[in-house]
């Protein structure tokens, strides 16, 4: 038997109570495993645990333990965003996230991704929900964000925001803010710096490869002019 509330006091507002990064990563690894390997879900918490840690489909990668996912369950699970079922020789545990930030379906994936992978743009989200929700195009996957931006503040207020552009990206990036504006706006800055200290390394190399070109093209000209007319 398991329980799960019915009636939340209030809709879930990022801002007021953003969560952990541990807990957003428990959160979206239940919601990543739902989609993707349904027999293995619900989840135990051994089995949490190595999804938590993934090397892959993560960023950044983590190694919590299992006090900790336990401890992310708990705070969750307070909040009804989880719950714990029974049966069999372990607990195991599933989601509750859609209908508490009483999301549809796709924007739930998109969230989840947002959690598990950091900022993504628009593309990189469609190519990475393929095996949780197939977007038709680049524009639905657009107009999702556009309404988790978008939600009002009597339902919690924005999931998502869209990141300033990157210096050097051709496009910018979506983050998630269910772990607080402060987060998203932490992310943004660290894309930046990585950003400026790429195109700092990039520069001299780029700068060198044009001088050696030039150097390359002068050879060839004093090449041409000691060989004999034609």
């Amino acid at each position: 038997m398991f329980f799960i509330a019915t009636n939340f006091p209030m809709p879930f507002d990022p801002a007021l109570q953003p969560l952990a990064a541990t807990e957003a990563r428990v959160l979206a690894t239940l919601m990543e495993k739902a989609r993707t390997v349904p027999d293995s879900y619900p989840m135990t918490l051994n089995g949490l645990v190595t999804g938590c840690n993934q090397k892959t489909s993560r960023d950044p990668v983590m190694q919590l333990s299992e006090a900790e996912v336990q401890e992310a369950l708990d705070a969750l699970r307070h909040r009804a965003l989880v719950f714990e079922t029974s049966g069999g020789r372990a607990a195991r545990w599933e989601h509750n996230a859609q209908r508490v930030l009483a999301v549809p379906d796709q924007s739930a994936a998109l969230l989840g991704l947002l959690m598990l992978r950091g900022p993504q743009t628009a593309g990189e989200l469609r190519i990475n929900a393929e095996r949780w929700h197939r977007f038709a195009d680049i524009s639905s996957v657009e107009a999702f964000l556009e309404e988790l931006r978008d939600r009002p503040a009597d339902k919690g207020g924005p999931l998502v925001v869209l990141l300033p552009r990157a210096p050097g990206a051709r496009e910018a990036r979506w983050a998630h803010l269910l772990c607080g504006p402060q987060a998203a706006a932490a992310q943004a800055e660290a894309m930046a710096s990585a950003s400026a200290a790429s195109a700092s390394h990039t520069a001299p190399r780029e700068a060198e490869l044009i001088a050696r070109i030039e150097a390359l093209e002068a050879r060839v000209q004093a090449l041409e002019a000691r060989l004999p007319a034609a």
